[in-house]
């Protein structure tokens, strides 16, 4: 089939893609709590024709399924919501919700569009008789990094041959080697409460325990690998002033390029917290919630996909949107914008990266956050690429990312992303020497002592 063929078929379910990423980011979710969205892409699934299968003990994850036989591809959607990030598709910091969730990440245009390449690719199976299973992902929790690694645990991505997603940013690109590992944990801390002004010695603070654990991290930091990232917030449990708190925590994300690196940081960081809770007498109860593994690079899975991105055609905008662009851009600093621009190759005229980027553009704009999806890259072929969603400047978790992803400026960027999907997954179909080169380059890298951090 002709690639424009394919590009066709996602056109035409434009309508599809739209109700779905409208509806996802008009009732946003916070990971965990995903009933809506995932009750949505079920249904929607379901009535495209693809057999609909659970996920034990996660009610908001499944998977959806067309075809027979081998290759087994899935393409993975996401679809929650960010804490405090509700915002109304406008230039202007204004939530909806005062308070409430938003989708500063884009998951609404991501599963939507996702979702959108696996209904195109059942009616090109269909359509040419191509044998091969697709697979529609429905991975909720993302933003706490931990879905994806809780469905790999179960066994859900053991026989998928390869897998793909892709994410909203404001540049086009293949992610080749990109995203840091990553371990979440909760230090609680458990002191004696006092009367803060009465009798102060007789108390033992919990919080004081935190801060000085604190501390120990921000000098630990000098003494880590440069690439490293550790952050956290506190909670002393809204105690007033004039009491010794006896309850206080910390809640930690390590990060590095490996997950060896994060554990033998994150050991350190329990000794500050050991020896925080020694200098103030305190008790301390490290949780290690759960951790997500780097992406492994597929270098000749990105070189397909960078194929793909360079041959669909960039999407057109209308002078509306791109003046809306330009007015979220006014909102930022003016430095980045002029740096991210001058690095995108955009301007004032054209502020939304006009095509794909050069092949090693990542090292330029590597992905330093996390996913959840980096454990799926250890049991299968994995790729997950970028496209441009937002103009030069805007950056995920923010309310200006939150606005654009309910316009048609968002949307837009995601349909070429569904068509770089389908066009992706169209070739491990039709390619065998393809399939097979990137299968062989997993098999000679594949780690033999992976196991899912949960």
């Amino acid at each position: 089939m002709d690639k424009n063929k394919i590009y066709e078929i996602i056109d035409h379910l434009r309508p599809t893609f739209e109700v779905a990423s409208r509806y996802v980011w008009e009732n946003p979710e916070l990971g965990g709590s995903e009933e809506k969205a995932s009750a949505y892409y079920r249904r929607l699934l379901q009535e495209s024709g693809f057999a609909i299968h659970d996920v034990p003990d996660m009610p908001y994850a499944f998977y959806a399924e067309y075809g027979a036989g081998k290759p087994v591809i899935g393409i993975m959607g996401e679809y929650d919501a960010l804490p405090g990030l509700s915002q109304k598709p406008c230039a202007a910091k204004e939530a909806v919700v005062e308070g409430g969730p938003g989708h500063g990440c884009g998951h609404n245009l991501l599963g939507a569009g996702a979702a959108t390449a696996a209904i195109a690719l059942k009616d090109i199976v269909e359509q040419e008789g191509l044998a091969g299973t697709i697979r529609f992902y429905g991975c909720p929790e993302e933003e706490l990094l931990c879905g994806k690694v809780k469905m790999v645990s179960k066994g859900c991505f053991d026989d998928v041959d390869f897998a793909i997603t892709w994410h909203p940013m404001s540049h086009t690109l293949v992610w080749d080697g990109a995203a840091l590992a990553n371990i979440t944990a909760r230090f609680y801390f458990t002191g004696i409460s006092s009367h803060a002004g009465a009798a102060p010695e007789k108390g033992r603070s919990a919080l004081d325990a935190v801060e000085l654990m604190n501390v120990g991290v921000n000098y630990l930091r000098e003494h880590v690998i440069d690439k490293a990232r550790i952050h956290y917030t506190t909670n002393a449990g809204g105690t007033p002033p004039n009491i010794v708190p006896p309850n206080a925590d910390s809640w930690y994300y390590i990060r590095a390029p490996r997950m060896e690196d994060v554990k033998e940081i994150f050991e350190r960081v329990k000794k500050c917290a050991e020896g925080a809770a020694m200098m103030t007498e305190t008790e301390v109860k490290v949780v290690l919630e759960n951790g997500c593994c780097e992406i492994r690079p597929h270098h000749s899975f990105a070189d397909l996909v960078q194929e793909n991105l360079e041959a669909c055609p960039r999407p057109e905008y209308t002078e509306e949107e791109l003046d809306f662009a330009r007015k979220i851009q006014g909102t930022l600093d003016p430095a980045a914008v002029a740096r991210d621009s001058a690095l995108l190759g955009t301007s004032n005229e054209a502020p939304i990266m006009p095509k794909a980027g050069r092949r090693d553009l990542y090292l330029d704009l590597p992905l330093t956050a996390s996913t959840d999806g980096g454990d799926v890259s250890y049991v299968a072929p994995m790729h997950m690429f970028a496209a441009a969603c937002w103009p030069a400047g805007v950056n995920p978790h923010t309310w200006q990312a939150a606005a654009i992803n309910g316009t048609t400026l968002g949307e837009k960027g995601a349909m070429y992303a569904a068509k770089v999907l389908a066009a992706t997954v169209y070739d491990l179909l039709t390619k065998p020497d393809v399939a097979a080169a990137i299968t062989k380059e997993f098999e000679d890298s594949k780690d033999p002592n992976y196991s899912p951090l949960v």
